[in-house]
């Protein structure tokens, strides 16, 4: 039977730190690699897009927002359509306000009673 040798355990001790080293710069050097692609602004842009794509609540705000401000600018320009007054064009500013967060509050409290019922 061969002596076990102290040298011999140390050489081998080293070579595996050695081994365990190399495995690690490559995970890290992967992982900085990864760091570095996903700050770039095109990919945050893209995971934000994503998130919002997939989120129902999101995207019913979206929607009821889009409804609210379309129907303010659909009626303002029915109710006062071009005008150079400048006081009818404050008064139709204010009145799309007015009616573009009426639309949006009914259409999020109608999207909330959907919900409830599902």
């Amino acid at each position: 039977m061969k002596k076990i040798n102290q040298t011999d355990i140390l050489k081998e001790t080293i070579l595996l730190m050695k081994m365990k080293q190399a495995d690690e710069l490559v995970q890290l050097k992967d992982q900085y690699h990864y760091t570095v692609e996903s700050l770039k602004p095109i990919n945050l842009i893209k995971n934000a897009f994503g998130i919002i794509a997939t989120s129902p609540e999101i995207k019913g705000n979206i929607l009821s927002n889009v409804l609210g401000m379309t129907t303010g600018y659909i009626t303002k320009k029915v109710l006062l359509g071009s005008t150079h007054n400048p006081i009818k064009r404050i008064l139709g500013t204010v009145l799309q306000f007015v009616i573009t967060n009426i639309v949006t509050k009914k259409t999020e409290k109608l999207q909330d009673n959907d919900l409830e019922n599902v």
